[in-house]
């Protein structure tokens, strides 16, 4: 009994403990959910000046409960910080409350700049996330401190420094002060290959557009800066430049730049790994779908079996058959390459298959990045719009053609999906870069003595992809001024309308005798047949004069009248008949109008029109001289030029050129429009230096010219290898030939009843050999020629060395 009594008891005692726990555990509970279980209403928000309490205040969201506890106070926290308008956040919970304390951020009264040169303030200003009257935040300075860090990296500064400054005002406003250092500017040193096999060094430095630091005037380049989005592009212009020489296989593993602190410059080293050369085995054309005819296509090919294998050939043959399709009616036509391989025969058998393409409609094209140039500048080089068919291979093209104005830095053209599955949006990035042209440029020739010229050009108008140039020249012998004006898209099609006004004064020297007086202008309308054939249509209309300089009038010659190396200069005054009587009837006649009409048909297959290496370029030209005006004749000229590597570096160049003029009516062909050869035909002799020529005694010996003319040239140029590939200096070997015949002016004249005295007027060709420097310098392209005649006339003037330069700067 009593051991049943003591448990009871032990019970009672223990059920009290426990009661007690649980109460008081009760009681936590309860304190616990008077701290946490809050409503935003009940939150007491301090230390806000500029911020809305209801606006911290909502920040605060309420649980599943309809309460906000520790989770929701740990999210508010995180959002308050996120905001960037406080320096500070404190959450506390006195006596069951939520207490917000908060430091706000100050505000940015201004924003500068100090010691940046070379970077305008309103640049850095457009790029930094910072801005006046906004909110102060370190983390955001900080992030503009890289910003600007990176954008003297892009402008070749690699050891540029940033520290900001804060200067604290009243009311809660701050000065923020950005303290540059720009350092030096830091080059590209050397650029190195490895694995480069089958072409040089120098070659392939010439594909890429990173140049190595110039060793003289170097200050004028600008592609020798160090730029990592340069460089990457510099990788697919390597690739492509094998792919394009029939190395399939070419991969461009790194492109690695390294600071070299000795020479305070990067040194580039790009590793290729060329593969094997193939050609083209076979070419076929298939076509899976039923209404396109695949012979129809075959004349788009543009390789052929035994060709060497060039993927850009490919790509426009795929170009040119789906534009062909779409032509005739099939706007969904797909052109796919498929190369089979021959490994044991290095060959490549092409097939053009086509198919049906999937049916996706083009939703929308979006301009993107363009802050100058017009938004339709940029459509109007896509063949195709919105609602039209998407096809890769036409927008490939117009990214091409975007590039090749040089308006733009960047030029990035992307797909993303449409609204519906058969929907595509296209984005087109660019990045705008300066077309504006501001030259001085000076020189010296052998035919034109000392000249010069300032120019002022802009080759993106207002933003609307117009041309507008003008220039004025001054030298020892000829000066003058031209306006021009080109708008590529005349009436909304892709004719390239030209306005052209020049006044040009030609004056006496050792070489002609009188002096010329040009004024008129050009109306010239030009538009591509296809990529590679362009035609241009002109009409122009000008007025000529030509007059006697004083020392010509009754004067006579000291030198011999059959010396080659006559000079008018050396004329004494005594009597008449100084001048040549075709110049002299030309003076009587007195100005004359020309009006005439013409075209030229260009075919273009060049690799690059700078410095080319392989590619032909022929141009024909006809003008018709009699609509109005006081002339009447008929000119055609052709000139050939084609390139071709011998061996790697070594290019081979051959020129063939031609003319004819003749006249029609009663007037014959005038003395100056005559074709005046010299250097321009055949090295080694002077301007108007060949072809049939005045001799009558006591006269100026004035070449007269003639009515047919013909040229061959054939010509070897290879760079010097002991210096660096940004000197552009190459040494030519040449030949030249050619002839200037069929002089058609009076001979004589009723007015003094003279006859003038013809040299031969049958065909004789002239002919020489040389040597030749070109420097292709950052102040222009400059070239000497050293040449030697070989077949001569005895009254053609010789000139042994001819020089001709210029200036850009």
């Amino acid at each position: 009994m009593k051991l049943s009594m003591g448990v009871i008891r032990g019970l009672g005692v223990a059920s009290l403990v426990l009661s007690g726990i649980v109460l008081g555990l009760g009681a936590v509970t309860v304190t616990a959910g008077v701290a946490y279980a809050q409503t935003a209403a009940s939150i007491v928000v301090e230390g806000n000046r500029r911020v809305e309490a209801s606006t911290i205040r909502s920040y605060f969201k309420t649980g599943p409960r309809g309460t906000i506890d520790a989770p929701q106070i740990d999210e508010a926290y995180k959002a308050l910080y996120g905001t960037g308008l406080f320096q500070d956040v404190r959450i506390t919970r006195p006596g069951g409350r939520i207490v917000v304390t908060v430091v706000e951020n100050p505000v940015i009264n201004r924003i500068a700049f100090e010691g940046n040169r070379k970077v305008k303030d309103d640049l850095v200003k457009l790029e930094i996330q910072s801005k006046e009257r906004g909110t102060f935040s370190r983390a955001i300075v900080q992030s503009d401190v890289q910003r600007i860090v990176e954008i003297y990296r892009r402008s070749g500064r690699f050891d540029v420094r940033v520290e900001p400054k804060i200067i604290e005002l009243p009311n809660g406003r701050v000065d923020l002060i950005f303290e540059v250092s720009e350092g030096v500017k830091t080059g590209v040193k050397s650029i190195r290959f490895v694995g480069n096999n089958n072409y040089s060094s120098y070659r392939l430095k010439e594909v890429i557009k990173t140049a190595e630091t110039g060793w003289l005037l170097g200050f004028l380049q600008t592609t020798d800066i160090y730029d990592p989005d340069r460089i990457e592009g510099d990788r697919e212009l390597l690739r492509r430049f094998y792919l394009k020489h029939g190395f399939v296989d070419v991969r461009v593993l790194a492109a690695q730049a390294e600071y070299d602190p000795d020479r305070q410059g990067f040194i580039i080293t790009f590793t290729i790994d060329e593969g094997e050369q193939h050609r083209v085995g076979s070419v076929e054309v298939r076509s899976n779908v039923r209404a396109v005819d695949a012979a129809a296509l075959q004349s788009r090919v543009r390789t052929s079996a035994g060709n060497v294998y060039n993927a850009e050939a490919v790509e426009k043959t795929v170009e040119d058959m789906t534009i062909e399709a779409s032509r005739q009616g099939y706007s969904f036509v797909g052109v796919r390459p498929r190369a089979d391989r021959n490994y044991d025969n290095r060959t490549v058998s092409l097939v053009f298959v086509v198919d049906e393409g999937a049916r996706v409609y083009i939703e929308q094209i979006n301009i993107r990045g363009n802050t100058r140039t017009r938004d339709y500048v940029i459509r109007r080089e896509f063949d195709v719009a919105e609602g039209d068919a998407y096809n890769r291979a036409l927008i490939n093209r117009a990214e091409r053609r975007l590039k090749n104005l040089n308006f733009f830095k960047n030029v990035k053209i992307t797909t993303e999906p449409g609204s519906a599955p058969d929907r595509v949006i296209v984005n087109v990035d660019v990045e705008d870069q300066p077309t504006g042209e501001f030259s001085v440029a000076g020189g010296f020739s052998t035919a034109d003595g000392f000249m010069g010229e300032v120019s002022l050009g802009e080759r993106n108008l207002l933003g609307r992809g117009q041309y507008a140039k003008a220039s004025v020249q001054y030298g020892q012998y000829s000066s003058g001024f031209q306006l021009s004006f080109v708008e590529p898209y005349f009436l909304g099609y892709r004719l390239a309308l030209g306005l052209d006004a020049f006044v040009k004064t030609q004056r006496a020297s050792s070489y002609v005798s009188y002096d010329t007086r040009t004024i008129g202008g050009n109306i010239r309308l030009g538009f591509a047949l296809r990529e590679d054939l362009s035609l241009q249509l002109r009409y122009s209309a000008y007025r000529q004069e030509i007059t006697l300089p004083s020392y010509l009038n009754n004067c006579t010659s000291t030198t011999s009248p059959s010396s080659p190396f006559f000079d008018p200069t050396g004329f004494n005054c005594f009597s008449d008949g100084e001048a040549s009587l075709a110049v002299r009837r030309e003076l009587a006649q007195g100005p004359v109008v020309t009006s005439l009409v013409g075209y030229t048909l260009n075919y273009n297959t060049l690799d690059n029109n700078l410095s080319p290496t392989s590619g032909v370029v022929a141009d024909l030209k006809q003008d018709f001289a009699g609509v109005g005006g006081d002339v009447q004749f008929l000119r055609t000229t052709v000139d050939l030029r084609t390139f071709y590597e011998v061996i790697p570096d070594v290019v081979g160049f051959v020129r063939l050129q031609g003319g004819n003029i003749f006249g029609w009516g009663n007037g014959g062909v005038r003395m100056l429009d005559h074709f005046q050869m010299g250097p321009n035909l055949v090295r080694g002799f002077a301007p108007s230096g060949i072809g049939p020529r005045d001799l009558t005694p006591g006269t100026a010996l004035d070449a007269l010219g003639g009515t047919m003319y013909w040229g061959a040239t054939v010509e070897l140029q290879t760079p010097l290898y002991f210096l660096p590939k940004d000197s552009g200096v190459k040494v030519a070997v040449f030949a030249d030939a050619g002839s200037l015949w069929d002089f058609r002016g009076a001979t004589t004249w009723s007015v003094t009843n003279e006859t003038l005295t013809p040299s031969t007027n049958n065909m004789f060709v002239n002919s020489s050999v040389g040597v030749g420097l070109l420097w292709a310098s950052p102040l222009g392209p400059i070239r000497f020629d050293l040449a030697y005649p070989i077949t001569q006339q005895s009254f053609d003037r010789i000139q042994w060395f001819r020089f001709t330069g210029g200036a850009n700067f």
